[in-house]
């Protein structure tokens, strides 16, 4: 399975979706997706790392509960996060956010992620691999 994420249109909102070959993988290909929302992922060094943590009764609620923890962080610390690494226990999580503080001279944001929504919310196997989706609102 190759990983990768990619957006879906979805009205005034954007989609983002991400596949890798555990859930973990596509819960960090998720993340990439969010950040290239707002900038080119690969253009935002890891420069500091951010610790999150996040329980949900079920994965589609942790997706969305962690996209909504990075989108939160993001805004707090004024960072992007470029690079990603997701642990899955059960309906916990534990990742590390890296980035680095917004440039809007480097980065050229694009637009600013208010939250993730349950809107087309999805975590399951497909394709001997896992899919992880939302929709976010801009």
């Amino acid at each position: 399975m190759h990983k990768h994420w990619e957006h879906f249109e979805h009205g005034a909102d954007i989609g983002v979706r991400g596949v890798g070959a555990t859930k973990a993988d596509a819960f960090e290909q998720a993340a990439l997706a969010l950040t290239a929302v707002i900038t080119d992922p690969q253009c935002v060094a890891a420069v500091d790392t951010v610790h999150i943590r996040c329980e949900a009764p079920d994965d589609e609620l942790l997706l969305a509960d962690w996209l909504n923890a990075l989108i939160y962080e993001m805004a707090v610390r004024r960072m992007l996060f470029g690079r990603f690494h997701v642990e899955l226990t059960g309906t916990h999580l534990h990742a590390q956010a890296m980035g680095e503080p917004t440039s809007v001279q480097r980065h050229q944001p694009a637009v600013e992620v208010k939250g993730a929504t349950y809107t087309a919310l999805r975590v399951a196997p497909i394709d001997g691999g896992w899919l992880a989706q939302t929709v976010v609102d801009v």
